[in-house]
């Protein structure tokens, strides 16, 4: 399967987003699908995912409350709302299938991506007045 992401943009802190991460040459029902964010300077950590098996969904602390992960049968697309966006979330967002079904964001260590696989390129999401 191949995931593509897109939505990205410059918005003004406490606007919104919604980002997708459309797949292609396989069903995304099958895989837990995760948002990793990289930002300035920093490495990747995992923000929000997906399970496939009870289709429940995960966050990292800082996303908790303010974004949320949905899936898109039809559409074989998952999308990330984030609401009250803040300087911090600026950074690459990426979507990629995660072999340990988020289990990462399960036990709070939102850098533990060794799972995660397929990788989109990533939308870049800038957080500025």
């Amino acid at each position: 399967v191949q995931l593509q992401a897109s939505g990205g943009g410059l918005v003004q802190p406490g606007g919104s987003l919604r980002l997708s991460c459309a797949g292609s040459g396989g069903s995304l029902d099958d895989y837990a699908i995760g948002w990793v964010r990289q930002g300035p300077g920093k490495g990747r950590e995992g923000i929000a995912c997906v399970r496939s098996s009870d289709g429940s969904a995960h966050y990292a602390d800082s996303a908790q409350g303010r974004f949320t992960i949905a899936r898109d049968k039809v559409k074989n697309t998952v999308y990330l709302q984030m609401n009250s966006l803040k300087p911090d979330d600026t950074g690459l967002y990426l979507c990629a299938t995660d072999n340990f079904g988020c289990r990462s964001l399960v036990i709070g260590i939102t850098t533990a991506l060794s799972g995660y696989t397929n990788w989109g390129q990533g939308t870049l999401v800038t957080v500025s007045s």
